[in-house]
């Protein structure tokens, strides 16, 4: 393990995440709450230049999001936002779908209630 006894359930470090999601569509997601054991998850999101989700999410969730870096095109509901590095947005349920039309990856850091994974 690469994770120290004394650390286990209270740190994560960068080697040691664990890769979630089927990893489809262009997205690379890592977890980065320690277990999934808490009523929200803490996900560390990778999206690919030129990738897409290819179709409408929804589930029973409150989601909120920071992108770190590029750009990503989030539609929430029918309505497109482009979200831009330090932004931020919140997902309650609503359909959504990711899109990053862009040469560059987009990167954010997503909590989902409950976990979904």
């Amino acid at each position: 393990s690469l994770t120290p006894a004394d650390e286990a359930g209270y740190v994560v470090r960068k080697a040691a995440r664990r890769q979630i999601g089927s990893g489809l569509g262009g997205l690379v997601e890592e977890l980065l709450s320690p277990d999934l054991t808490d009523d929200f998850e803490m996900v560390h999101s990778t999206f690919a230049a030129h990738s897409r989700a290819g179709e409408i999410i929804q589930r029973p969730t409150q989601e909120v999001g920071f992108l770190i870096s590029g750009k990503l095109d989030l539609s929430i509901n029918g309505q497109t936002f482009t979200i831009h590095p330090g932004d931020s947005f919140r997902i309650r349920g609503e359909p959504h779908e990711w899109i990053n039309p862009y040469a560059n990856p987009a990167v954010a850091i997503w909590v989902i209630a409950p976990p979904v994974y």
